[in-house]
């Protein structure tokens, strides 16, 4: 194998490496963020449990105070009944009573019911801060767990680059800048073997000519329908079997 060959193929798999890397450091943030966002939205279907529950006990407390004053109206009028001489005050008066007390029992009709969603709305508030305690206690330990691989990837990232700068100032910069020519356009598959005049990359026949000339390896060969740089060994020779069956398919 040519030894520039063998040189590209070592920086192909850093680069391999950098991508994977770099794909999981880009992906950390966004699962950070995921957790983050389910852990705030039970937060807020916990607030809003709390807000739903305040809003019963106030239109509770209005109630209360409702019935209360037309109580204190009833008993004003049923004092009032007592001191009147006149009949017709006395009709007046009573049918005030008796109005009060329907109203005041709609009112307390109403309270029961209040106090039943009070009941459920405790109950909700409840089963809401139990639900956002765990999912924040979860979201906690999966972020902390996601900060210390984000340092280790980062790590492996920065390592991984030095090494393949070292391995980048030892080829020909002519030769290096085809091959990342080849890299930003066809991403991390740039040298690729060839089996049975095969590209390894865009899997189409070679002409006679290059793959005789990847096999000899005595200078970089470049597929002619993908770009690929190309190589050839001993191993990748079809086995009898295969090359024959080829032969007849040609035939």
């Amino acid at each position: 194998m040519l030894p520039l060959i063998e040189q590209l193929l070592v920086l192909q798999d850093r680069d391999r490496r950098l991508m994977r890397l770099q794909t999981e450091l880009h992906e950390i943030p966004v699962q950070r963020r995921r957790l983050q966002e389910k852990a705030a939205a039970a937060q807020g279907g916990l607030e809003a449990a709390k807000l739903r529950a305040r809003q019963i006990e106030s239109d509770k407390r209005k109630l209360e105070l409702e019935a209360q004053s037309k109580e204190d109206f009833m008993r004003k009028c049923e004092s009032l009944q007592g001191q009147t001489k006149s009949n017709e005050e006395y009709r007046r008066y009573a049918h005030q009573i008796e109005t009060t007390k329907s109203e005041i029992h709609a009112l307390e009709d109403q309270e029961i019911g209040l106090m039943e969603r009070a009941e459920a709305a405790s109950r909700e508030v409840a089963a809401a801060t139990r639900e956002a305690a765990q999912l924040k206690a979860d979201a906690d330990k999966l972020i902390a767990d996601l900060s210390a691989r984000e340092a280790r990837v980062q790590r492996d990232f920065d390592t991984v680059s030095a090494e393949r700068e070292r391995l980048a100032e030892r080829i020909d910069e002519i030769d290096l800048n085809r091959y990342e020519r080849i890299l930003e356009k066809k991403g991390d598959v740039v040298v690729v073997g060839v089996k049975g005049s095969i590209c390894g990359g865009c899997h189409m026949k070679l002409p006679q000519q290059s793959f005789v000339e990847a096999k000899g390896a005595q200078s970089l060969v470049f597929c002619q329908n993908c770009g690929r740089i190309l190589y050839h060994t001993r191993d990748m020779d079809p086995e009898p079997g295969e090359a024959a069956e080829r032969r007849d398919r040609t035939y």
